[in-house]
């Protein structure tokens, strides 16, 4: 800690410091943006993080973040309730979404098995989705996790569980590149890997 700045100056640097992405420098420039910003700015920022760490919760249904107790897209009349698109994190569904050609609903499971790093299925919400395809008039699990060894290993546990259900089981066509991520994948490529998914084997 820099004894050149104050020690309230210090912590706001430091706090910054453990945002991903942002490095010293970069910490310390943001620091320094909001010291010399006007009150409401600054305030503005502290009021925004506040409201999000008080009012975002996980919705009932999908567990997609939602600040009411079932998110936008499972209370849309207009979304096809049959369908449901499996993904392992929020930021995968926002970029599904952005591309405009998905009318079903979600599940966000909440990551991906990783044993290695002690993520195991009961971790995630795998039961909760399972419990959802028994009791709904399910017709087809579409699977969105990510094209890489934790994505597909993941994807295959969950249609070993609802196989018996006797669901259509799908999967994003491969035009994802393998290895790569939902979350940085262009419109483009999302969309012709949703329309050509392809059932699960």
């Amino acid at each position: 800690m820099s004894t050149v700045y104050t020690e309230s100056l210090n912590k706001l640097i430091e706090e910054f410091g453990r945002l991903p992405g942002i490095g010293p420098k970069s910490a310390e420039r943001l620091a320094f943006h909001i010291l010399k910003a006007g009150p409401a700015e600054a305030l503005g920022l502290a009021e925004a993080i506040r409201a999000v760490k008080d009012k975002i919760k996980r919705c009932e249904v999908c567990y997609n973040f939602s600040e009411a107790a079932v998110c936008g897209i499972c209370s849309d009349p207009g979304r096809d309730k049959s369908l449901i698109c499996v993904v392992e994190q929020p930021k995968d569904l926002i970029s599904l979404e952005k591309t405009g050609a998905c009318k079903w609903v979600y599940h966000v499971l909440g990551g991906h098995i990783a044993p290695l790093d002690g993520i195991e299925p009961s971790d995630l919400t795998i039961d909760k989705l399972v419990e959802r395809v028994r009791t709904s008039d399910v017709k087809e699990v579409i699977m969105a996790t990510n094209p890489n060894l934790e994505g597909d290993g993941t994807a295959l546990y969950i249609s070993s569980l609802l196989r018996p259900l006797g669901v259509k089981i799908t999967r994003l066509a491969r035009g994802l590149p393998s290895g790569s991520t939902i979350e940085y994948a262009s419109g483009k490529i999302l969309t012709d890997a949703i329309i050509g998914r392809r059932e699960l084997e």
